[in-house]
């Protein structure tokens, strides 16, 4: 959901222009992976961005999740030198490899990872967006539910002063029927209620930025 595919443009894309807008200069954002999926070959290959101009660094894989992510983290803070962290993780997780209570212990390895390389680091946490998959199994549907409670408690536990952890409220009207091309992935209206959410979390939590506009 936040690497995207060949030819398009991502919600990491249209958070970056609005920020752009918003404080009428350049905004990083830094990571040491630059490609999209190529659904055609199913690997990381693609480096057709519907904009080319786009500054397309960033860490995030199709498949991998906070159990992937947590043991990578702390070297891509350091190396990338990153003060704000901006995380949709956790869809896969519980539908392939933790359930609700494992997924939260690698969001508390997460934060230690990153708060390690950087112990001012800031970090913006998106819960988890239910897909397609919620219809068809009540199971998965409730881990999905009991998962994003945790973080949230998680987060609240794990908060300090000088290292913030930021909850992003969901995008309330997102609807995977409407904002995804197969139940999961986001289109372009779907990239931009992502991008929105981050935006008035940034903007509310943080004062970073300002409303979001498309």
């Amino acid at each position: 959901m936040t690497i995207g595919s060949a030819g398009e443009h991502t919600w990491r894309y249209r958070l970056w222009q609005h920020l752009n807008t918003a404080y009428g200069r350049p905004f990083t954002l830094v990571g040491p992976r630059e490609a999209l999926h190529d659904r055609s070959t199913d690997a990381p290959t693609s480096y057709a961005y519907a904009d080319p101009g786009f500054p397309r660094s960033h860490l995030a894989g199709w498949g991998e999740g906070w159990q992937h992510m947590a043991p990578l983290i702390g070297g891509t803070v350091r190396s990338c030198r990153a003060d704000v962290l901006l995380v949709s993780l956790g869809l896969i997780d519980l539908g392939f490899y933790t359930n609700a209570e494992q997924t939260a212990d690698n969001v508390r390895a997460f934060v230690a990872g990153a708060r390690e390389a950087n112990p001012r680091i800031r970090v913006a946490v998106l819960p988890v967006l239910p897909n397609i998959r919620v219809e068809a199994d009540p199971s998965f549907a409730e881990q999905v539910t009991h998962f994003n409670e945790l973080l949230a408690k998680t987060l609240t536990d794990l908060d300090e002063p000088g290292s913030s952890l930021l909850l992003v409220p969901p995008p309330p009207s997102y609807d995977f029927h409407t904002d995804t091309y197969d139940g999961t992935h986001p289109n372009e209206s779907g990239e931009h209620k992502i991008a929105a959410a981050f935006a008035e979390a940034l903007r509310q939590g943080w004062d970073l930025g300002g409303p979001y506009g498309t």
